[in-house]
């Protein structure tokens, strides 16, 4: 019999009627346990051999449920949660620069990032998301919210060419981001990329300066790319060339690229990405809704490129519900390839598990149930009615499920929701912080006049 794992801290086993590890098993595994020690995995076994090698351990009883990795949201906008339903049915440019963006020239602020993501973490925990890749002014207050949350972040450290109540042009953006990045580096659950908004809001000696940076330090670049056709005819007209060839020319199209939305690509292009190694961060229900067009899912996974999903910001969603996001995703890329077959129930759930972590450069700590991985975990409810009979656990999941099933959640060992209740959050007072925001938009008469 192997060894318990290395430590002092009290195993906590939690006992599953099934267990989904995506890696290294591909299936689910019944009537299994998962062990917890301290902040790690320490094992996954049987639930009976796990009491018999552990007969001291706190039982958690999770017999009627599935558990999971905790679900990476690959692409959002925290604090965006406040804009929610604020401008709707329009197109992008027009959504961002008739309605998005002056708002938040006018109240954005520190105070509007911490309500904001503190609003969006409560809902992606209750719908058992563990970890995000932000893009948003002000990250320094999404990481102090995450970290007395208890939440698992990767913080875009934003760079665009437009004044903003955060910083007034690319220097003060980057000079502000490197601080940041200075004093929380190494912290547990806080990680960092460069996110330049959009080739379209970033010059080319700024491009150069992101490839710089990117080096020295080791940073992952998270970037809106080929979302729109607009974006692609816009860069032709100004600069004689594609988005992703302006990236290419600057250096930045390699391994450290997480390219998010990709609606506009041609079979060149994907050559391109499948060779730089870059990642993809796909955000069906965003482009459906903004009109923006369909990421070749199918075509790129085929092609060996590393998809993941986002959800993109709630004022362009309007949810943070990656397993609504997964069922989206897969029922696509069917209609897409007009094939039946493309993105299957599995493939969807690596893509908000494995592939989200290794789109953040995170595979080696969170994505799957693995020993000696952070114990990032969610467990699902099997006994509603819409998830029987239950034939196949993994299709139900995602082709059944509902985020609402999602009863407990642990981040790093931390039990976030317990039992359908957040143990880290004043739910209330986040409601009431969100209402009071729109009233301040509605009594300046800022709100979108529907």
């Amino acid at each position: 019999m192997p060894k318990p794992a290395a430590g002092t801290d009290r195993i906590t086993l939690l006992d599953a009627a099934h267990v989904v590890p995506v890696r290294p098993v591909r299936g689910s595994l019944p009537n299994h346990s998962v062990a917890i020690q301290g902040d790690r995995i320490a094992g996954l076994m049987p639930t009976r051999e796990a009491s018999q090698r552990w007969p001291d351990a706190r039982h958690v009883d999770l017999t009627h449920h599935a558990l999971l990795p905790g679900f990476i949201n690959a692409h959002t906008h925290s604090p965006m949660t406040l804009l929610r339903g604020y401008a709707d049915d329009m197109a992008l440019d027009t959504w961002l620069r008739e309605h998005i963006w002056p708002v938040e020239a006018r109240f954005v602020d520190s105070g509007f990032v911490e309500d904001g993501t503190r609003l969006a973490v409560a809902e992606m925990l209750r719908s058992g998301t563990t970890c995000f890749n932000d893009m948003y002014f002000f990250p320094g207050s999404t990481v102090e919210v995450c970290r007395e949350a208890g939440m698992r972040i990767n913080a875009g450290l934003t760079i665009i060419e437009m004044k903003s109540s955060w910083a007034a042009d690319v220097e003060a953006y980057i000079e502000k981001g490197l601080r940041l990045l200075e004093q929380w580096q190494g912290q547990p659950g806080v990680n960092f990329a460069l996110a330049p908004h959009s080739p379209y809001t970033v010059s080319d000696g700024t491009l150069e300066r992101i490839e710089q940076l990117s080096a020295r330090h080791g940073l992952r670049v998270h970037m809106h790319l080929l979302e729109t056709e607009w974006e692609l005819k816009q860069s032709l007209q100004q600069h004689e060339q594609t988005p992703l060839e302006r990236l290419k020319r600057h250096g930045l199209l390699n391994q450290r690229l997480t390219a998010v939305h990709m609606t506009q690509l041609t079979a060149d292009d994907i050559e391109d990405v499948a060779e730089a190694g870059a990642s993809v961060v796909h955000c069906p229900q965003s482009n459906l809704k903004l009109a923006s067009g369909f990421c070749p899912v199918a075509e790129l996974s085929d092609a060996g490129v590393n998809v993941a999903l986002g959800t993109d910001g709630a004022a362009a969603n309007n949810d943070l519900d990656m397993l609504g996001e997964a069922q989206t995703a897969a029922l696509l890329a069917k209609g897409v390839a007009v094939d039946a077959k493309a993105v299957n129930a599995f493939q969807a759930l690596e893509m908000m598990t494995v592939n989200g972590a290794q789109a953040l450069g995170l595979e080696e700590i969170i994505g799957s149930i693995e020993v000696g991985k952070q114990a990032d975990l969610c467990a699902l409810d099997l006994d509603a009615p819409r998830m029987h009979p239950l034939h196949h656990v993994i299709s139900q999941l995602v082709y059944a499920a509902a985020s609402a099933q999602v009863t407990d959640v642990w981040v790093a060992g931390r039990r976030l929701l317990k039992s359908g209740a957040l143990t880290t959050i004043d739910e209330a007072a986040v409601i009431h912080s969100a209402a009071h925001w729109r009233d301040r938009m509605a009594r300046f008469g800022a709100a979108a006049d529907h």
